[in-house]
């Protein structure tokens, strides 16, 4: 199910030896204005100039803060990424906010402050993130001088600060000649030097072994990497091998992407997987004065679709795996990648959000130097687009296997296959989600608050990642298991009979002792009707059929289990004769969850009356 296909669409495009001509200067390709053109910066930030000076006077006077070598300990002492991450973060947000609003202003104002900010960053002992320092061979949370950790702090950090002295070391040096000095040091020995003496960082995916889970990390890295040797190294020979090199390492994540373009960990990474790729695209193209392009290929169309397709209305989303079931994605990217590649459809889905955010738009975004400025460059194409939302029956992806659908009037369908160690996972073979006029019901919690126990052995001890809160099965008093061995089989949609049926038996461990557990989905004009078809091994303890609803359910009318929540209700049907139901109370402690379903969501249980080696259940759902 994690293989990937060898496609290396990357390195079919050019060699090593190819890119040394490919490659401009960033004076020949670099799209903004020089930092002393002020007539094009004016014209460049048009409307948003007051505001982005405006958003950078907050920041004149701030006080530099100090990322202490607890803040670092606290995430191996209590699991918190907040104590690091916060002081590191909101000196990210105030030296972007300076410096944009000194290219907007173009005074001299802001320079002093920026200048503060670069050097506290500077003499931090790593710019990598607490949380991912134990890929250090120490395994421990101290910034270890004897190894240096490219992570997706630093990347974005060297690329942040590689943009920065291209606009402005000519005005740092005015002030002092260190100040560049440093900053060409400190890329070249945390990002560029690093990168190519190494090729065993887990995200560049390049050791060789099959079947390596790639997720976003890579192409987020890869563009920020290329980013270092595009606008810093000056000879072409190194310049182009450490472009090639990226190339090689983000044809992986090209190559881990299954043919149908559906991002596997959910909307919200949209933007760092998909979206990071169309970054990494667009500065390659740039830079190759679009010798390198990959924006024709019909997969990498696909990929940027499938943030239009995945979402349901009035801010819903389909939020498998880790994502969040609220939020439609960063407007200007998705209006710039679909220009790229000639998707009208996500262009006016960029133009509907923005409509829906009252012509709102996020402009700088902390740390992302490139997002900033390419969302200040788009903005007005942005306000010109024709709001629309995708206009498609279903949605099938068929190597991914997700199923979107809209039928009986109202109703959005949501359900997957997959395999049980894809990335940012959840054990959740055969899930699903269903909405009623754009309003979750049967929903998936998604993840709390990001913690040292989210990513590490301790993952499947919180309840947000384990199938007893999905909406799937229970066999034999069993969950099923994580790994890529767990997984859906005879999986396939049939919009012809309007029926998606997999085999989840797969998912669950020897002690269910399950032989087959068919789920099909049948779909009509009025209702769903989910059909248990199923044959066990072995009969130790009753099974148990699971949905978490985010109504509190009504049970006091037998074989029915009635939800209603902002004016729309739901359902679910069940044989009494077959299933006690009850439910579960499930409090919402993590403000992550808690933002997005208020105070508790609901799991209703159906616990069958007998134990069978073979039988059928049928539950139907219907408005």
């Amino acid at each position: 199910m994690n293989a990937a296909e060898p496609r290396d669409l990357l390195q079919k495009q050019a060699s090593a030896v190819q890119l040394q001509n490919y490659i401009q200067s960033p004076v020949s390709w670099v799209r903004y204005p020089a930092y002393n053109d002020r007539a094009g910066w004016d014209a460049f930030t048009g409307s948003l100039k007051a505001g982005i000076i405006k958003d950078g006077e907050k920041y004149l006077t701030y006080a530099w803060q100090v990322v202490k070598a607890t803040d670092y300990l606290e995430y191996e002492r209590t699991g918190s990424r907040a104590a690091m991450e916060n002081p590191y973060g909101n000196n990210n947000k105030a030296l972007g906010n300076l410096i944009f609003a000194e290219l907007a202003e173009g005074k001299g104002r802001f320079i002093d402050q920026i200048i503060n900010g670069t050097w506290q960053a500077c003499e931090l002992s790593s710019w990598s993130l607490s949380a991912h320092l134990p890929y250090q061979k120490t395994k421990r949370n101290l910034p270890d001088f004897h190894e240096t950790i490219i992570d997706l702090g630093s990347g974005d950090m060297g690329s942040f600060f590689a943009w920065t002295w291209y606009f402005l070391h000519q005005e740092f040096d005015k002030v002092n000649p260190i100040i560049s000095q440093r900053l060409v040091k400190e890329i070249r020995d945390r990002i560029m030097d690093p990168y190519m003496q190494r090729s065993d960082y887990w995200w560049q995916a390049l050791s060789g072994k099959p079947d390596v889970m790639v997720n976003n990390w890579n192409p987020w890295v890869n563009s920020n990497v290329m980013t270092c040797f595009l606008l810093m190294e000056n000879d072409p020979v190194k310049r182009a091998a450490g472009v090639y090199k990226t190339m090689q390492s983000t044809d992986q994540f090209i190559n881990y992407v299954k043919a149908d373009g559906a991002c596997e960990e959910g909307p919200s990474y949209w933007g760092h997987a998909a979206g990071k790729l169309y970054d990494y695209l667009l500065v390659l193209y740039s830079a190759t004065a679009g010798k390198v392009d990959l924006f024709g290929d019909p997969m990498i169309r696909r990929m940027g679709e499938y943030i239009s397709r995945s979402y349901v209305g009035n801010d819903w989303v389909v939020n498998f795996a880790d994502a969040s079931a609220k939020g439609g994605g960063d407007i200007a990217l998705i209006h710039r990648y679909g220009q790229a590649v000639k998707s009208e459809e996500m262009m006016s889905f960029a133009a509907y959000l923005l409509n829906k955010n009252n012509g709102k738009m996020e402009v700088n975004v902390a740390r992302d130097f490139f997002r900033s400025i390419e969302n200040i460059r788009t903005y007005r194409d942005v306000q010109n687009g024709k709001p629309a939302l995708p206009s498609f029956g279903s949605a099938w992806y068929p190597e991914t296997q997700f199923l979107y659908l809209r039928f009986g009037g109202g109703l959005y369908f949501a359900g997957k296959a997959g395999f049980n160690n894809e990335s940012h996972n959840h054990n959740d073979v055969g899930t699903f989600n269903l909405y009623v006029d754009t309003l979750p019901m049967i929903i998936d919690a998604g993840v709390g608050t990001y913690t040292r126990q989210t990513f590490g052995s301790e993952r499947y001890s919180i309840w947000t990642m384990q199938s007893d809160y999905h909406n799937v099965p229970k066999v034999n008093g069993v969950p099923q298991s994580f790994g890529g061995e767990f997984k859906a089989t005879d999986v396939r949609f049939d919009d012809k009979k309007d029926q998606f049926i997999l085999d989840m038996a797969g998912a669950y461990p020897a002690d269910a002792a399950v032989k087959e557990w068919h789920r099909t989905y049948n779909f009509s004009s009025s209702d769903l009707v989910i059909r248990e078809d199923f044959k066990l091994n072995a009969m130790k303890a009753p099974n148990e059929l699971h949905y978490l609803v985010w109504a509190k359910p009504d049970l006091s009318k037998p074989g029915t289990v009635g939800l209603s929540k902002e004016g729309r209700t739901l359902q679910l049907q069940y044989d009494p004769k077959q299933f006690d139901a009850t439910f579960d109370v499930i409090r919402l402690d993590d403000k992550r969850l808690s933002n997005v379903w208020g105070p508790e969501v609901y799991r209703v249980v159906l616990k069958a009356k007998e134990m069978k080696l073979k039988g059928t259940y049928i539950i139907k759902i219907k408005r």
